[in-house]
């Protein structure tokens, strides 16, 4: 009798190894698991489907439809929390990389400024720059194929599939210089006062926000709402590039900036807050620097991060919630999702599922 046939359990049986391999039986289901599901739009045929209503579908369908459906609703757990003795609210911690400020999603942004519903910012530099050049000149779309060397030819630079004239800059620096030497005007006229003024980026952004007065960027808002905006990099962008010409115009004084007040600043807020929630789109020292300031509280609240990074080259950007519990920057209790998708595509819908809700308007 061949191997095969010890195997069989009657002539038109199949093999009992391979049965035995295919149809193996399964445990019991666990009682909290969630079927896998999607949106009936049978159920919407006589009326629209809302923005709401689409993301609480995407909820069971699995991948990252189902991550998006977790950001929102811990967003929306961050946004309606309330202190039960003081009705203090959360301490809501926004990032976001300077790309996201070139794109279109920066209208979305702004909103959120202009209407209070965050209540710190931490950004790089092009993330500042990119919104008050804006103010003086538009970005425009282009392709992610057209040729570096025809760009540069032309003058044009290239984000993506964003176009920005490098004349742009060329009016950022003619709005900018001017300020700069006023600000290093009022810093020299204070260095014999009891107390000298010295800048910090975050109080830089804030004159720069005052200065631009205009509704459409999101700077001027946040100085009109008194809301802080911290950038540790400050000088890594173009308005770097002013600062470094203007030491030549100031020289041999120089417009000092310091970091070590703003650290103080971000970490105090962090540990002052009743709970603490951060959103943090892209990765970076915009991810980290919130992060960072929430392990001075032994951690956030919720935390809901969205970008496009893998993990397994063990870059900060790529970190799931996880690894910054290990670090006690995230409670090992918090609430936390990772949406592995680009900012663009889901953030607009997860503030139209929260924040922009009508009831939540007036904050």
């Amino acid at each position: 009798m061949s191997p095969q046939e010890q195997t069989m359990d009657g002539e038109n049986s199949a093999p009992r190894t391979a049965t035995t391999a295919v149809l193996k039986p399964s445990d019991p289901v666990e009682a909290d698991m969630l079927q896998v599901g999607g949106i009936d739009f049978d159920q919407h045929a006589d009326k629209e489907l809302t923005v709401s209503e689409l993301i609480k579908g995407m909820a069971h369908m699995g991948f990252q439809a189902s991550a998006v459906s977790e950001a929102t609703r811990i967003i929306d757990g961050m946004r309606r929390w309330r202190d039960p003795e003081t009705g203090d609210r959360a301490t809501i911690f926004l990032g976001y990389t300077s790309n996201l400020v070139s794109s279109g999603l920066r209208s979305t942004l702004r909103w959120l400024v202009q209407h209070k519903h965050v209540s710190t910012i931490v950004t790089t530099a092009g993330g500042i720059e990119e919104d008050l050049i804006k103010c003086l000149a538009p970005t425009y779309l282009g392709s992610f194929h057209l040729r570096g060397a025809d760009l540069r030819a032309k003058g044009m630079n290239r984000i993506g599939n964003l176009i920005v004239p490098n004349s742009n800059y060329c009016a950022f620096e003619d709005w900018v210089i001017p300020i700069l030497d006023a600000m290093l005007e009022e810093q020299e006229a204070s260095r014999s006062a009891e107390e000298p003024l010295v800048w910090t980026p975050s109080t830089v952004i804030r004159r720069l926000g005052k200065e631009i007065d205009n509704p459409e960027s999101i700077y001027y808002w946040a100085y009109k709402n008194d809301i802080p905006v911290f950038c540790p990099a400050l000088t890594d962008g173009s308005l770097g590039d002013m600062l470094f010409f203007h030491t030549f115009r100031s020289s041999p004084k120089v417009l000092d900036i310091s970091i070590t007040r703003d650290i103080r600043e971000i970490n105090s807020l962090a540990m002052a807050a009743k709970r603490a929630g951060m959103i943090i789109l892209g990765g970076g020292v915009v991810k980290h620097h919130i992060a960072n300031a929430c392990l001075m509280r032994n951690g956030a609240d919720y935390a809901v991060y969205v970008n496009t990074a893998q993990e397994y080259d063990g870059s900060d950007a790529g970190a799931r919630p996880d690894e910054a519990v290990s670090w006690g920057k995230i409670k090992a209790t918090a609430e936390s999702v990772k949406v592995h998708a680009e900012a663009t595509v889901v953030f607009p819908l997860i503030v139209a599922a929260t924040f922009a809700k009508p009831e939540s308007k007036q904050v």
